[in-house]
């Protein structure tokens, strides 16, 4: 097995050497390119493909017992200092790698339907190929430096996905407004970076934990300096896996194309966060503030975005949110200590997650059919209803996804999101309850979404929402919808089918083509049963992925001392809690008993509360855009009145002293000598009177 480790740099080159053909193509012989535009696209999915069987090569390994592997050269070096380039491969990067190339393979393969009529659709594929390899080349990192070049790159390549349709106003802003979101963060964690190696002399992460916690102890270093430099990495996380405060990038992000919006949030941009955390675990785990920090921003994150997701409309950003949520849980998780179970449940929710974020993209490309190439009317779901009966793969892969995120046996999400709750629980029972509550709101809120999609009638052709669904978009009327429901009487009675000829060009929609429908049917498996890998009677992934100190004995003795008396109680706790969000969501969206709209006026505040996303953007933009704008303006009039004004003063100067001495310069003899001769009457008067 030894070569295999040898040529696994081919993991991240290979995407890589794709997206440079494809981008040099573009260049050169961009109409000749274009033209050949599914060659392209089979030429970068194969080799992406090729990293993908290298990748299960690995891990495949890695399980049956090969040490881990490290390669390493020697980049810069300057006196003591030596800084060092490769890869690693050990338990935690096998799993990745799969992670990564999996999901982004299935992706590439739904984009040839999904992007099919755009223009762009062969340097979307260039793109999508380098955010892989950056991802891959993050994930084989073996020190902090090259973590933070691939990190860099990330951020990167998801400016140019976001803002892949650039001429739309709203996608250049969510571009533009996810790269300064993430710089916020990056900054604090190369404070960070630059602070460890300070005090520890290594990028090495084992050495980096090993070297801390000896200073620590020792009294070298104050605690409260290295848990400074901890939370200043913990930083690049927050931004990277959108948690509370640097969160709010995340839901524009989805002005970029679906498929990019599956990447992002289930195997590149987003995981790279929580990766980041499990790679650092060493350092933090030593710092007991640090990791409370941690948890508590972990779990407050994940009430955060359950709370939002409730009244959003859009069924994208509604899954935004759900991820915004769902990566809190494991944030969480990994400041508990539950190192094992918050990569479990980014495993299982990069599937699951992936497949709702490319359910969503099937949907939008069915309603595009009735109502056009408009985000505002193809994603909202008070113009969808009734899609099950038109689109019933993308129902039943969407319906799996739904159960898994909801943590209902025996899908994916039920066993990692357990663990992490029963673990909270004996961490902080106060965290748990916080956990629990947002498992409820979690079904209630996915229930409401595949409810409004696919149940009911087909709302898409009621051309009065659609005229209020603009209106409200161009700011001329308020919305005049409660929190997504519409009155069934109402529906019955609306018989204004007069189509948008304008736009649309069907009365109903349709299933999406096999090249998007299969990706779905693929990732339904895993979703539907990877979490068997991680039971608790029987946890095959906790005996694979275990922090770096921790013993393979440690971790069987936990295995062994599995309590069924407290599973049942924890597990049915959590299965309870959804169970009851589902139910008030069918009698509010399925069988319209609940009148959601009389509740949202009862509470109001509450309502407002949530569909303003909690005023973050609002506080966000008074305090920094407009405060910035206003401290720019001042830097602009002290720029203006005093630099501007000393050297246009000096330029006045210079102008007024030479019109003056030019009349001295007559060339006359006489005129000098009596220049001098004043000059040294002068001088004579003034030492006698001194």
């Amino acid at each position: 097995m030894e070569p295999l480790y040898q040529y696994a740099w081919l993991i991240p080159v290979l995407p890589l050497v794709g997206a440079m053909l494809v981008g040099l193509g573009l260049i050169t012989l961009n109409k000749a390119t274009n033209r050949l535009r599914q060659l392209n696209a089979v030429f970068v999915v194969s080799l992406l493909g090729a990293s993908m069987v290298l990748s299960f090569a690995l891990l495949w390994s890695q399980f049956h017992g090969h040490e881990p592997f490290t390669r390493t050269l020697e980049w810069a070096a300057a006196g003591n200092f030596h800084l060092t380039m490769g890869y690693t491969i050990d338990h935690l990067t096998a799993l990745m790698l799969v992670i990564v190339t999996t999901v982004a393979f299935l992706v590439m393969i739904y984009t040839d339907g999904y992007m099919a009529h755009d223009p762009g659709y062969v340097r979307f594929y260039a793109y999508l190929s380098v955010f892989s390899s950056s991802m891959l080349g993050l994930v084989v990192s073996p020190n902090l430096v090259q973590v933070y070049i691939f990190w860099e790159l990330v951020g990167m390549c998801s400016y140019l996905l976001v803002g892949f349709w650039y001429d739309r106003k709203p996608a250049a802003d969510a571009a533009q407004k996810a790269f300064v979101t993430n710089r916020v963060g990056d900054f604090g964690l190369l404070l960070g970076i630059l602070g460890l190696y300070w005090a520890t002399g290594s990028f090495e992460f084992d050495v980096m934990g090993a070297h801390l916690k000896t200073f620590v102890e020792s009294g070298y270093l104050s605690s409260a300096l290295a848990a400074l430099f901890a939370i200043l990495v913990f930083l690049g996380p927050v931004a990277k896996s959108a948690q509370f405060p640097l969160h709010v990038w995340l839901p524009d992000a989805m002005e970029g194309p679906t498929p990019i919006s599956a990447l992002i949030h289930a195997a590149t941009m987003v995981a790279a966060g929580v990766f980041l955390i499990a790679r650092m675990y060493p350092v933090f785990d030593g710092i007991p503030s640090v990791m409370n920090v941690i948890a508590w921003t972990g779990a407050f994150t994940a009430f955060l975005g359950a709370s939002i997701a409730i009244t959003q409309n859009d069924i994208k950003k509604g899954l935004a949110y759900s991820t915004i949520s769902q990566l809190g849980y494991m944030v969480m998780a990994m400041g508990i200590g539950s190192y094992t179970a918050g990569l479990f449940h980014l495993m299982t929710h990069a599937y699951f997650k992936a497949m709702l974020f490319l359910g969503s993209g099937s949907v939008i490309h069915g309603m595009e059919a009735v109502v056009g190439h408009d985000p505002v009317l193809a994603q909202d779901m008070r113009l969808m209803g009734g899609l099950r009966k038109y689109m019933p793969l993308t129902a039943l892969t969407f319906f799996i996804g739904t159960l898994a995120i909801c943590g209902i046996p025996p899908f994916a999400g039920f066993w990692s999101k357990d663990e992490i709750l029963g673990n909270a629980f004996q961490a902080n029972p106060i965290l748990w309850v916080v956990g629990w509550l947002t498992a409820g709101i979690t079904a209630f809120y996915m229930f409401r979404m595949y409810f409004s999609t696919f149940e009911g009638d087909f709302r898409g052709n009621l051309m009065h929402i659609r005229k209020q669904l603009k209106a409200a978009a161009l700011g001329e009327v308020a919305p005049a919808f409660g929190p997504g429901a519409m009155d069934t009487k109402e529906l019955k009675a609306e018989t204004n089918h007069d189509h948008d000829h304008d736009h649309g060009h069907s009365e109903f929609p349709h299933e999406s083509p096999l090249t998007m429908t299969l990706p779905l049917l693929l990732l339904a498996i895993p979703s539907t049963l990877i979490g068997l890998v991680g039971t608790p009677f029987n946890n095959y992934f906790e005996e694979f992925i275990h922090p770096a100190g921790e013993a393979v004995a440690q971790v069987a003795a936990e295995a062994e001392a599995f309590d069924w008396t407290e599973f049942l109680i924890m597990g049915g706790s959590s299965v309870g809690i959804a169970l009851i969000g589902i139910t008030i969501a069918s009698l509010m969206y399925l069988r319209r008993k609940i009148d959601s709209s009389a509740i949202a006026e009862k509470i109001k505040p509450l309502y407002q509360l949530s569909l303003n996303k909690w005023y973050f953007d609002d506080i966000y933009h008074k305090i920094f855009v407009i405060g910035l704008r206003r401290v720019a303006r001042q830097i602009m009039e002290v720029d203006y009145r005093i630099v501007d004004g000393a050297v246009n003063l000096t330029g006045l100067a210079t102008l007024l002293s030479g019109e003056g001495l030019k009349y001295f310069e007559t060339g006359r003899a006489q005129f000098y000598a009596l220049i001098v001769f004043a000059a040294v009457l002068g001088l004579v008067i003034v030492s006698g009177i001194t």
